[in-house]
């Protein structure tokens, strides 16, 4: 009996050649630094964030600050006596001082001075310390040895008594006047915490390479060190700042700081504070919105500081 065999069908075949997988597709390798762990560090830290944007909304304030108020401190017609320390009601928050004029307004207004004088001076502190450790951080020798002597000199006094000492000399003082005092006074800080960095790093492997493929002292010194060395300044500055907003309202509350016609918080509270017993509304206010902007600052200070620091992770 033969085998019959249909036309037009196949014989089934069997692909005995090994099936191959579908390729995955590998996800590019995260490049692991301080600046990236401390950036995702930062994202999930609740103090980080409720500092910034504390931080962002007193910014706006000074920068803006008629989105926030109608008014204005100096306008003809702002103060009157008629009103002096009314309490406060549902069409003025904060009452109003003995001159008449709206605490409110004042408040929103004197966040420019205050938010200037802690800005301009960690700016101008940060830049000058930051410059001359890393000179003397990286030269060494007898420039290291001049610097640290005349860095002594400017450490020794202490920034609320140099500062009460310079205004009183220079008399009626505004926001850039008091800025530049205390950056006079607090650049030290700055300088020793970058010189100590830099003789730190400039001895690691990645600097010895860079010296031995060529690299000039300029590339090595701002491509390689000054990248490695600037965290703990920056630490630094942004718990600074809060602390130079409050010396700022420490001089104007003894009045050698802002003064009038120019309004900040410490000019506000030295006024208030004889009529506290009768009129406390007059000085809480700007001194609770004191408090609150130095504590974002520290806040924001205090996060950078653990994100930046491995040692707290």
């Amino acid at each position: 009996m033969s085998d019959t065999i249909t036309v037009g069908s196949e014989a089934p075949s069997e692909d005995n050649s090994p099936k191959t997988a579908p390729e995955k597709k590998q996800k590019p390798e995260r490049v692991a630094s301080l600046w990236t762990d401390a950036l995702r560090d930062l994202r999930r830290n609740p103090v980080f964030i409720i500092g910034a944007v504390l931080v962002l909304f007193l910014l706006v304030i000074a920068a803006v600050p008629q989105l926030f108020t109608d008014g204005s401190p100096t306008a003809n017609g702002a103060c009157d006596l008629a009103d002096s320390l009314k309490r406060p009601s549902a069409e003025h928050w904060f009452g109003f001082d003995v001159q008449g004029c709206d605490v409110y307004t004042r408040t929103v207004w004197g966040a420019r001075n205050s938010i200037i004088v802690g800005v301009l001076t960690t700016l101008l502190v940060t830049l000058v310390g930051s410059l001359l450790g890393l000179l003397a951080g990286w030269k060494g020798g007898i420039t290291d040895s001049i610097l640290s002597r005349f860095t002594e000199i400017f450490f020794s006094i202490p920034l609320l008594l140099g500062g009460m000492l310079i205004m009183s000399m220079l008399g009626k003082g505004n926001a850039y006047t008091v800025s530049l005092v205390m950056a006079v006074l607090g650049w030290p800080q700055i300088f020793r915490i970058m010189r100590a960095s830099v003789i730190s790093n400039k001895h690691n492997d990645y600097v010895m390479a860079a010296r031995a493929l060529g690299a000039g002292s300029f590339r090595i010194t701002f491509r390689h060190i000054l990248p490695n060395a600037i965290a703990p300044v920056i630490v630094i500055s942004a718990i600074s700042l809060g602390v130079y907003i409050g010396a700022e309202a420490a001089l104007s509350y003894l009045g050698i700081g802002v003064q009038s016609p120019e309004i900040s918080w410490g000019l506000m509270i030295s006024d208030a504070q004889p009529r506290f017993l009768n009129a406390p509304h007059v000085l809480l206010f700007p001194s609770a919105v004191l408090s609150i902007t130095v504590l974002a600052f520290i806040m924001l200070g205090d996060a950078v500081r653990d994100a930046l620091d491995p040692k707290l992770r």
